[in-house]
């Protein structure tokens, strides 16, 4: 950066032109997010502060950033949150950043708890905890158990219950999807935004994600699909009657998965679109 009064307009002025020039893909939302964090306030903030000039520890810490952002480290990971059903959630790179898109599963499954009176969840994978924090946080009378085969995303989950309120009606555990539940229980619903990216697709997914999201939480089998055929095969067993068992798909897997669904005999299988118009959630009813 040239010998410049660096205000905070000049900042982000710079930055996100910057940004831009190396092809990212939200260059002036970035370059916001990064010099809020260091100047611990809010975006809106830096509006009524242009004229501000921030102190050389900030301005140094803020350069620190931004090229850990050119070397394609996500932001959510380099603030530590980000939001999600208009709640806060810490991330590292030890859980998937959440997705507007997943919000899709915790619309459909709040829509189906709201029937049912005290009614229990699964969430199988939860990494942040997102799905399973925003459901509890919305459906007070649910009780939900969130599993994940990675104890330090069931760290980061645990933490985010707590953050939002919610920790004392989720039961977090280790394990690796039903193995983490004991026999014989049975829920409302399960839910689950699995593995779901071939390996051979990975490799061509943005660096942000290729190289910095865990592998464990992408990496869905030789076509993608090795995860719902197994939530397919067991779900049944762990429904209670009319139970819903509802899982995120990529957009291009809709009839591969509903197949899944119906050849393990589940009911009234259904997909559902995101708010772009893509199919994003299929579901199914348990007899």
């Amino acid at each position: 950066m040239a010998d410049t009064t660096w205000t905070i307009k000049a900042l982000l002025a710079w930055t996100a032109d910057h940004f831009a020039k190396k092809g990212l893909e939200s260059p002036r939302l970035d370059a916001e997010l990064l010099l809020a964090h260091v100047l611990a306030c809010k975006r809106i903030d830096l509006i009524v502060r242009y004229d501000e000039q921030p102190n050389e520890a900030q301005r140094a810490a803020f350069r620190s950033l931004v090229q850990k952002r050119l070397e394609r480290c996500p932001t959510a990971y380099l603030v530590g949150t980000r939001e999600f059903y208009l709640l806060p959630f810490e991330v590292n790179a030890a859980v998937l950043i959440p997705r507007p898109d997943t919000e899709t599963l915790v619309d459909v499954g709040i829509e189906f708890l709201k029937k049912r009176p005290a009614p229990t969840v699964l969430d199988l994978g939860t990494g942040s905890g997102c799905v399973a924090v925003c459901l509890a946080h919305n459906v007070k009378a649910a009780r939900v158990t969130a599993v994940d085969v990675s104890p330090d995303a069931v760290a980061v989950a645990e933490r985010n219950a707590v953050r939002n309120g919610v920790a004392d009606r989720i039961d977090f555990r280790v394990g690796n999807l039903f193995a983490a539940v004991e026999p014989g229980t049975r829920f409302d619903l399960i839910v689950s935004n699995p593995p779901y990216i071939p390996p051979s697709e990975i490799e061509t997914l943005m660096p942000e994600v290729k190289d910095h999201e865990p592998r464990l939480a992408l990496d869905g089998g030789t076509d993608g699909l090795a995860f719902y055929r197994r939530l397919t095969a067991e779900a049944r067993g762990w429904l209670k009657s009319g139970g819903l068992l509802a899982v995120e798909i990529g957009h291009t897997q809709g009839i591969a998965v509903r197949e899944l669904f119906d050849a393990a005999g589940l009911r009234s299988v259904a997909e559902v679109k995101d708010r772009g118009g893509r199919p994003r959630v299929v579901c199914g009813t348990a007899e």
